[in-house]
């Protein structure tokens, strides 16, 4: 619990939370460092000879106000949870290129049972080359990370907000294309049904869609706040 001299520096830091948004580990890393700095700051007032509740309120001024502090904090959390979406994104693609024959290999159901029509053919292509688009903005992503952590210019906050957006649509579509491809898979053959892989496989999509959503809900409201300011 924060001493009575450190009341202020509690309250100023909740208020700074307050109003950011992003990936929860970043954002506690964010507030620990502050907190950390503001403590130095009281101490250091305090070695000065400044009485304890004055010190907070000079380290607290030093500090600036939440509204002062809330738009570059947030564009980091805006950056993590770029760089979350991104390596989710990457993840799963990779993880589904591989995996993806492996729900249908060795089933005699898909050897022997009726040719899919040509509609069927083209969603199943269709979600390959969904899912190596995606593949390729999450390493565009991943790179974006990285240069803006080296520079904050404009363009490239700009282009970080346009691969997320992008990124974000991607799984979304991806998403609904595979769901709509294991569902017509279920329609054709009865047999996927009882098929290990093919059980294995909707648990994994669904458990995965479930990861991905929560990365693109965190980057969507980590952009969001950082766009309302």
């Amino acid at each position: 619990m924060p001493g009575g001299d450190d009341v202020l520096v509690e309250e100023h830091l909740r208020q700074l939370a307050g109003r950011l948004h992003g990936p929860r580990r970043l954002r506690t890393d964010l507030l620990t460092e502050a907190r950390h700095g503001l403590l130095d700051a009281v101490e250091a007032y305090r070695d000065g000879g400044l009485p304890g509740r004055e010190a907070s309120r000079q380290a607290v001024a030093d500090f600036g106000t939440p509204d002062q502090l809330a738009p570059a904090y947030q564009a980091e959390l805006a950056v993590g949870a770029l760089r979350g979406l991104s390596l989710r994104v990457v993840a799963f693609a990779g993880a589904a290129s591989v995996a993806g024959d492996l729900t249908w290999r060795g089933s005699s159901w898909s050897e022997h049972g009726p040719r899919p029509p040509a509609g069927y053919l083209l969603l199943s292509q269709s979600v390959n080359w969904i899912w190596a688009g995606a593949l390729l903005l999450g390493l565009a992503g991943l790179v974006l990370v990285a240069a803006t952590a080296r520079s904050a210019h404009p363009v490239l906050t700009r282009l970080a907000r346009v691969v997320g957006t992008a990124l974000t649509g991607a799984a979304a579509v991806g998403t609904l294309a595979g769901v709509g491809l294991f569902a017509w898979s279920l329609l054709m053959w009865e047999a996927a049904l009882t098929w290990p892989p093919m059980i294995i496989g909707m648990l994994a999509l669904g458990a995965a869609q479930v990861w991905l959503v929560r990365a693109a809900h965190t980057w969507l409201r980590a952009t969001r706040r950082l766009a309302d300011g």
